[in-house]
């Protein structure tokens, strides 16, 4: 069919693939493409102190393999982006309590595999979630949940809010 002929059974003048192509690159990306790529523990940390987020760990280490430490390594950028963003939009102090170190449930979008961070709960954290995000229902532990425009999940666990960025 040519455009002309699209024009007129729908109403709508319709780009040939193309247009579109030079227009917009087609890809196709999985959630995990999407999430960007993998970062070191000091790539993310500079990203972080560059945006103003501080982390605390209660080994006071960084070390992945260590669940009292807090580490960033193999983070995905996006979640990096998605923090960063967060922080951006909600002008909240962010405390950062738990990266990609051991210790944390397993699972396709888990922390070990960098698509989580764990920040503390402050006020301004808890408010900004509750006012500008869904909430969506109780995670399987009872943590309730609240997802963003963006389709991010934001479940208030005991004592952090545990933060999903696909």
């Amino acid at each position: 069919m040519t455009s002309e002929r699209l024009r007129n059974r729908t109403g709508f003048a319709a780009l040939t693939l193309t247009t579109l192509a030079v227009l917009t690159p087609l890809t196709l990306a999985s959630p995990a493409d999407a999430s960007g790529t993998k970062l070191t523990h000091a790539q993310a940390a500079s990203r972080l102190r560059a945006a103003g987020i501080s982390w605390t760990s209660s080994g006071h280490c960084s070390n992945r393999n260590n669940r009292h430490c807090t580490s960033f390594t193999q983070i995905n950028s996006g979640t990096v982006k998605g923090i960063t963003t967060f922080k951006q939009s909600s002008h909240c102090a962010i405390t950062i309590t738990g990266g990609t170190e051991t210790g944390h449930a397993s699972g396709r979008y888990s922390h070990w595999n960098g698509y989580k961070v764990d920040i503390a709960p402050t006020s301004c954290v808890t408010n900004y979630i509750k006012r500008n995000f869904r909430y969506v229902g109780r995670r399987g532990d009872g943590a309730p949940m609240y997802k963003s425009s963006a389709g991010n999940i934001y479940a208030r666990e005991s004592s952090h809010w545990d933060i999903t960025y696909l």
